[in-house]
């Protein structure tokens, strides 16, 4: 089965993605991750994504949609895969047709827009090792800057500061939210209370999935 997950950034599309990949046994494809780990290496991708990044703008189209076409074609793929974070534009939406990939179903995660700013603009990541942290939750360190797993010190991601997070909603709202017309017209779009406890929001998840 193939799965798109939409919903805003900090929508927590990620964390239910990766409860259902493990009970389908099916890949999740972050493009989100896949970004980061350009930005990182500091490859000519890369170096392009960065300026959009770092503005809380969307990477271009065709860069995109060539990272997401090699990877759907590797062979852990052929049960089916999640797509996190890809199409965020009709036109990526369009290029998925083009490449005859058929999409099973996309569910849509909705959480209201002050919580999703409070959860991107209180997020800290260990630089060492990954760990995340958020200062507006339960989620917080013991100790304010400091990771619990390994001690060292926690940063704010460019892409969480306040401005960034309003210009990355207000992207989402202009480029990508009219990708729940596109799928509803196709039969395929399912609504989620994204703010619904964990537990319950999967259980709707994998409800929608088997219906």
């Amino acid at each position: 089965m193939n799965i798109i997950f939409l919903g805003a950034p900090g929508a927590g599309k990620g964390t239910q993605a990766a409860i259902v990949s493990k009970k389908l046994n099916i890949p999740t494809i972050s493009t989100g991750n896949i970004i980061r780990d350009a930005l990182r290496s500091g490859s000519d991708m890369g170096r392009k994504a960065k300026e959009y990044v770092d503005k809380g703008q969307l990477v271009p189209d065709d860069v995109v949609i060539g990272i997401v076409k090699d990877r759907i074609c590797q062979p852990d793929c052929k049960d089916g895969f999640i797509l996190d974070g890809f199409p965020r534009t009709i036109t990526q939406a369009e290029a998925l047709d083009k490449m005859n990939v058929k999409i099973d179903k996309v569910l849509d995660i909705e959480v209201e827009d002050e919580l999703i700013y409070n959860r991107m603009t209180g997020r800290r990541v260990c630089g060492k090792c990954g760990a995340t942290y958020n200062i507006n939750t339960d989620c917080r360190p013991k100790k304010d800057g400091i990771c619990d797993k390994c001690g060292d010190s926690l940063v704010q991601r460019r892409d969480d500061n306040p401005d960034t997070v309003r210009e990355r909603l207000k992207v989402y709202y202009s480029q990508t939210e009219p990708l729940k017309e596109f799928y509803n017209k196709q039969g395929k779009l399912f609504e989620i209370d994204g703010q619904k406890p964990l537990k319950e929001a999967t259980d709707e998840i994998i409800r929608a999935i088997e219906a």
